[in-house]
């Protein structure tokens, strides 16, 4: 029986995109990847990410911010800061063997009608989904 990969997803606030990215990887390739999620600081779940990963059939309804201390003592197999201010306050993560990093826009920052805000965080989830099947799909590794 093949180890698990540990993989962290790291944000700012582990509000939107590190919880996006967190759901994403353990519902396409769970049999794979254990996954964790954290921020640079904690924040609360965004309920637009909820609501645009609940389209897909994805419940992160029950996940919640996590800070980086409070993973401590773990080790991970690939951490990966999804955005520039993650990467910047923490350009080396303890107990990760390697670190990727691949930056993702703030759908927090969308403006305009609920409708509009919702399109914006359906774009990034899309895009990290598409990111994740390019890099962690276990077929092409």
């Amino acid at each position: 029986m093949n180890k698990k990969r540990r993989i962290l997803f790291v944000c700012t606030a582990n509000a939107a995109r590190s919880q996006m990215a967190e759901g994403l990887l353990r519902a396409k390739y769970g049999d794979s990847y254990e996954v964790f999620s954290a921020g640079t600081r904690l924040s609360r779940l965004s309920p637009h990410a909820v609501t645009v990963m609940q389209e897909t059939g994805i419940d992160i309804s029950k996940h919640y911010s996590k800070t980086l201390a409070q993973l401590e003592g773990r080790e991970f197999d690939i951490a990966v800061t999804l955005c520039d201010r993650a990467r910047g306050t923490c350009p080396v993560i303890p107990g990760a063997k390697k670190q990727l990093h691949r930056g993702f826009s703030d759908p927090h920052f969308n403006t305009g009608t609920d409708p509009d805000i919702l399109d914006g965080y359906r774009k990034v989830r899309d895009e990290i989904s598409a990111w994740i099947e390019e890099t962690f799909d276990p077929k092409k590794s």
